[in-house]
């Protein structure tokens, strides 16, 4: 019997960020694209992968967290409710980890009775939560596995490894964002598709077709401008070939966007040099206009098994906002080095810049069809059609399972 579904219209999203966290990444986009697409959604808080730092910022977020979580469930968005759940630090003790697991599974099923979700897919980025997907009634459980967690700093890379291995079990789907992802992923999921990290195209693209006004924040800072975007620390960053760069090309100014030390507290900081400026974190819809009045974006990503692993997100919102890219190369943009300039080394990225302050551009037209083709619209529209697939050949599975019985 052919079966075909188009009941679960509500998703339990398990983020392991937070929803007003300023640095938008998959969880906010994923959940704005469930809602555009006709999905109630449940958005749950990070409940905290990295042990906690004795620093300022970590103690203030335990505080807030402790707030937020006595709060009923709130719409953000259209069709999107969000949830920050109470839950207890220091998670490597036993008691403490299972005391949080109770507490979550009791108040996701109360949220969920007051906005009678019933059976949701239920779409986790955190593989430490296999036993709350394992345990809550479900249409069906996605992993959606964007970073190698593992190799993070302050993350506990076997309980990780573990939990993935333990949701492979249950999980009907696994989507990844790298070759490097799906690799592994593929030995403990039944299915398992890479998808990349994409751009909000029509946004950035602003930047082209738009007379954005210059950022207040750029007017004094010299030509030519190298604009980066994106968490500035250095499990991510490379700041010594920052500091090589910044060196040889003293005329040439770095222009580093993004919040300071996110996800690695105890990060250095970027090199203090007159030609490297660091302007902090900026709202998501001004990005374009720093963009267009920079003379070019740059990734310069460390080498490490996290960044060999990753996408990086502001690949495509880069070349979206129509300015020439010069990169690390990754192995994740190995098929996409036709749309941007790779560098292999220091040396590579000072004469990558070299190059395009030369006038050398890549070809706008590749690079606007394969901006296209990595829009969250595009994106999503091909995951969701994958997801029902998965939920009809599970439903099909339990009713043939059931005619055998009988």
């Amino acid at each position: 019997m052919d079966v075909k579904i188009k009941k679960a219209r509500d998703v339990l999203i398990l983020s392991t960020a937070d929803w007003d966290n300023p640095s938008w990444t998959n969880k906010q986009h994923m959940a704005v694209q469930f809602a555009q697409h006709g999905w109630r959604v449940l958005y749950v808080d990070s409940l905290g992968l990295r042990r906690p730092v004795l620093k300022k910022k970590d103690f203030l977020r335990i505080g807030k967290r402790l707030i937020n979580g006595l709060k009923e469930a709130h719409e953000v968005r259209s069709s999107i409710w969000r949830i920050s759940p109470l839950v207890l630090p220091f998670q490597k003790h036993a008691i403490i980890r299972r005391l949080n697991l109770w507490i979550l599974r009791w108040t996701l099923r109360w949220h969920m009775m007051k906005l009678s979700i019933k059976m949701p897919v239920i779409w986790t980025y955190n593989p430490l939560l296999f036993e709350v997907c394992a345990e809550l009634p479900s249409a069906g459980i996605v992993y959606h596995c964007v970073d190698d967690l593992g190799a993070a700093p302050h993350i506990h890379p076997q309980s990780i490894y573990d939990g993935e291995m333990q949701l492979g079990k249950i999980a009907d789907l696994c989507f990844t964002t790298s070759a490097a992802l799906q690799e592994r992923m593929q030995a403990l999921f039944s299915q398992c598709v890479c998808e990349p990290n994409v751009c909000d195209y029509d946004l950035f693209h602003t930047a082209v077709t738009e007379p954005l006004e210059e950022p207040e924040e750029l007017r004094f800072i010299p030509h030519p401008r190298l604009i980066f975007i994106g968490a500035l620390s250095e499990y991510k960053v490379d700041f010594d070939l920052i500091r090589f760069v910044a060196q040889c090309l003293p005329n040439v100014h770095w222009v580093l966007i993004g919040p300071d030390g996110e996800g690695q507290p105890d990060s250095n900081k970027p090199p203090v040099l007159p030609n490297v400026h660091m302007l902090g974190p900026k709202p998501y819809h001004r990005l374009p206009s720093f963009l267009k009045y920079g003379d070019m974006a740059v990734l310069p990503a460390v080498h490490n098994n996290y960044t060999d692993a990753m996408f990086p997100m502001k690949f495509f919102e880069y070349l979206a906002s129509g300015v020439q890219v010069v990169a690390t190369a990754l192995p994740s943009l190995r098929e996409f080095q036709d749309l941007y300039f790779p560098a292999d080394s220091k040396e590579d990225f000072v004469s990558a810049i070299k190059i395009v302050l030369a006038g050398e551009k890549r070809n706008a037209v590749s690079i606007e069809a394969a901006c296209h083709r990595h829009s969250w619209e595009s994106r999503f529209e091909r995951m969701e059609k994958i997801l029902w697939g998965a939920l009809n050949a599970k439903k099909t599975a339990e009713w043939k399972r059931t005619d055998d019985v009988r």
